[in-house]
């Protein structure tokens, strides 16, 4: 490994930058900037190195240009929540966030102006999207472009299910055949229409774009599925953690190489009795497809040189990592 590595890490109460300067020898932290709510969700620009994309629930969206040195607020963001980002591919100045009320929002200028993907609350089905909570509403709590393909976007709403766009967000489609609480979604390089997400009730595979979706939990011990990533080189290798319930007892985190046929636990990480040992976020490294970084819901960070089969903690701890919050980037 050689070069600048760059973790953006969102916390409960704040968001930074843990990096390397030489490949990941050493590490060292970043100020951290406070938020009012948790981090929800990241997104770094492929195009703009230095640039990324904070989703941060209640708190509205923020920008990075300096690397996570400093974060400016978007306040012309037009809604009170924002729980799922998404940094345009291709166009360094364009973004996509999901909100509650589960709505998508787009900006072309780095969140100078939105527009609101008004097709997308045109489905059918939004009638009955919903949340367990009386005071609370549906949600786009991942949003995701197929590789190579912007055109291609998909949104999982918890709860309401998955909803997919073939042309850039002009129009929207339910999908059906899976668990309508969504937690995460994922896609690999390696394979555009294969598809992952994590819901309440277990993980599921879609080998078609989904349009038809497989449950994909033998060999797993919890049900409750929470995250969610598969290897950009390997679209069959893949990463998931699970616990009991929504309060994360007793997580579990797992690798599968067989697309989710078959599951064996990762030793030593993201399991035990305390929720603070759960793996709640990981990502692959975007330039080296070996190695991927994960953060547990205590704050450690953990690092795989050998595709997730062995993880070393990394010398940071952040206090807490918020799930779904991390976002890894070369430099």
């Amino acid at each position: 490994m050689a070069g600048t590595k760059r973790i953006y890490v969102g916390m409960h109460d704040g968001v930074c930058t843990v990096s390397s300067d030489d490949g990941g020898k050493t590490w060292k932290q970043g100020p951290v900037t406070a938020l009012e709510h948790a981090a929800a969700r990241l997104s770094a620009s492929p195009v703009a190195p230095s640039r990324a994309y904070l989703a941060a629930y209640e708190a509205g969206v923020y920008r990075t240009d300096d690397g996570g040195m400093t974060w400016e607020h978007l306040g012309a963001y037009p809604t009170d929540y924002a729980h799922s980002v998404l940094a345009h591919p291709d166009d360094a100045d364009s973004v996509y966030v999901g909100s509650e009320p589960a709505e998508i929002w787009r900006s072309a200028d780095c969140g100078a102006t939105w527009d609101e993907f008004d097709a997308f609350r045109a489905v059918p089905e939004a009638t009955q999207w919903g949340f367990h909570a009386p005071t609370r509403d549906s949600h786009v709590r991942d949003l995701r472009a197929a590789p190579g393909s912007v055109n291609d976007l998909y949104a999982g709403i918890e709860v309401g299910g998955m909803v997919r766009s073939g042309d850039g967000g002009s129009s929207w489609k339910q999908l059906s055949g899976l668990n309508d609480d969504i937690h995460c979604v994922n896609l690999s390089a390696d394979r555009a229409d294969r598809l992952y997400v994590a819901t309440a009730v277990a993980p599921y595979r879609s080998d078609d774009g989904g349009e038809t979706w497989e449950m994909i939990n033998d060999g797993l011990d919890r049900r409750y599925t929470l995250h969610i990533s598969a290897a950009p080189d390997d679209a069959d290798l893949v990463l998931v953690t699970v616990s009991e319930n929504a309060r994360r007892g007793s997580p579990k985190f797992y690798r599968s190489t067989d697309a989710g046929r078959s599951w064996e636990l990762v030793q030593g990480v993201g399991e035990g009795d305390e929720p603070t040992d759960m793996m709640v976020a990981f990502e692959w490294d975007p330039q080296e497809p070996n190695t991927v970084y994960g953060g547990t819901d205590g704050g450690k960070l953990y690092r795989s040189g050998d595709r997730g089969v062995t993880w070393e903690p990394l010398p940071i701890e952040v206090g807490t990592v918020a799930v779904g919050a991390l976002a890894v980037a070369n430099a």
